[in-house]
C-alpha cells in the first residue's frame, strides 16, 4: 500500500515540476516579447516627438502655405503628425 502511495506521489511530483518549468518558460518567452515591443514603442514615441518638433519649425515660417500642391500636402502632413501625437500623449 506504502509503495502504491509513493509511485502515485512520484508521478504527481514530476507532472506537477514539468508543468511548472514549462509555464515558467513560456512566461518567460512572453516577457522577452513585451520587452521587445516596449523598446519598439519607446522608439517611436522619440520619433513622433522629433517628427512633432521638426514639423513645429517648418509650419514656423510659413513657406508651405503660399504654393496649393505643397501646401495641401503639408497640411496633411501636419494632421497625420497630429494624430501621431494625440495617439503617443494617450499611451
Amino acid at each position: 500500500m506504502i509503495e502504491v502511495i509513493a509511485i502515485i506521489l512520484g508521478i504527481l511530483v514530476v507532472t506537477l515540476g514539468y508543468t511548472t518549468f514549462n509555464l515558467l518558460r513560456k512566461t518567460e518567452k512572453a516577457e522577452d516579447i513585451l520587452v521587445s515591443y516596449k523598446l519598439f514603442i519607446d522608439s517611436i514615441q522619440e520619433q513622433i516627438a522629433a517628427s512633432d518638433k521638426r514639423l513645429k519649425e517648418i509650419d514656423r515660417k510659413g513657406t508651405f502655405d503660399s504654393d496649393d500642391e505643397i501646401g495641401w500636402f503639408f497640411n496633411e502632413i501636419k494632421k497625420i503628425q497630429n494624430s501621431l501625437s494625440q495617439f503617443k500623449s494617450n499611451v
